[in-house]
C-alpha cells in the first residue's frame, strides 16, 4: 500500500493538514488499515522535500495546511497508470513455511498445510459477515472486503493444490519404491560339472 500516494489523492480534493489526512485516509479504506499520524507527518515532510506538496509555512502543528503541487498532480497520475510489479512472486510466508516443513523430517506436511487452511476458511467468515453487516453502506468498505475475500480464497485454493499435489508425489515415490527395493532373485546354482561329466575327485 502507497501511503504516499493515498495522501497525494486525497490532496488533489484540496488542501488538508495532517490530522485530517489521516481521518480521511482511514475512512477511505474503509477503516481498515489504520494509520499512525507520525507517518502521516513523516510521508507529508519527505513529499514536500520532493517538491510534490506544499505546506503553509505559518501555522505550525497539528493545523499546518499542505496542497498538492502540479509535480505531485503528475506523479499521482502516472502512479494510477503504472501497473504494479508482479513479474516475480511475493516472498510468501506461507509458501515458504511449506517449502521449509518439506525438509523436516518428522513434519507432517498435510497437518501443516490443513492448520493453515482452516485459519484462512475462519477469516473468510469473518470478513463475510462484515461484508453483510456493514460493506453494503459503505462502498469503500465492501471494495476492500470483495478484495480480501478473493485474495483468501486464492490462499486456499493454494493449498489445496498443493495437498493434491504432495499426495500424488507421495504415492508416485511409494509405487516406485518397491520395484527399486524388491530383492533380487538369488542367482540359479551352477550345474554339477563333475556329475554330469563323470569326473572324478
Amino acid at each position: 500500500m502507497s501511503v504516499k500516494h493515498a495522501l497525494l489523492a486525497l490532496l488533489s480534493e484540496g488542501p488538508k493538514y495532517g490530522l485530517q489526512l489521516r481521518e480521511e485516509f482511514e475512512s477511505g479504506t474503509g477503516e481498515v488499515w489504520p494509520l499512525n499520524v507520525g507517518q502521516v507527518y513523516t510521508t507529508l515532510q519527505r513529499l514536500e522535500r520532493d517538491g510534490l506538496v506544499e505546506s503553509d509555512d505559518t501555522e505550525i502543528g497539528p493545523q499546518k495546511g499542505f496542497r498538492i503541487t502540479a509535480a505531485g498532480t503528475e506523479e499521482l497520475a502516472a502512479w494510477l497508470r503504472t501497473p504494479p510489479d508482479l513479474s516475480s512472486p511475493p516472498r510468501d510466508e506461507l509458501v515458504i513455511k511449506v517449502l521449509v516443513a518439506l525438509r523436516i523430517p518428522g513434519v507432517d506436511v498435510h497437518e501443516v498445510l490443513q492448520v493453515h487452511r482452516r485459519y484462512l476458511v475462519e477469516l473468510m467468515q469473518q470478513w463475510t459477515r462484515l461484508k453483510e453487516d456493514e460493506a453494503d453502506y459503505n462502498l469503500s468498505l465492501a471494495l476492500v472486503v470483495d478484495a480480501e475475500l478473493f485474495r483468501l480464497d486464492s490462499v486456499i485454493r493454494w493449498l489445496d493444490a498443493a495437498d493434491g499435489r504432495l499426495k500424488r508425489a507421495a504415492a508416485d515415490a511409494a509405487a516406485a519404491t518397491p520395484a527399486a527395493a524388491a530383492p533380487q532373485p538369488s542367482p540359479a546354482p551352477l550345474p554339477n560339472l563333475r556329475r554330469r561329466t563323470g569326473a572324478r575327485r
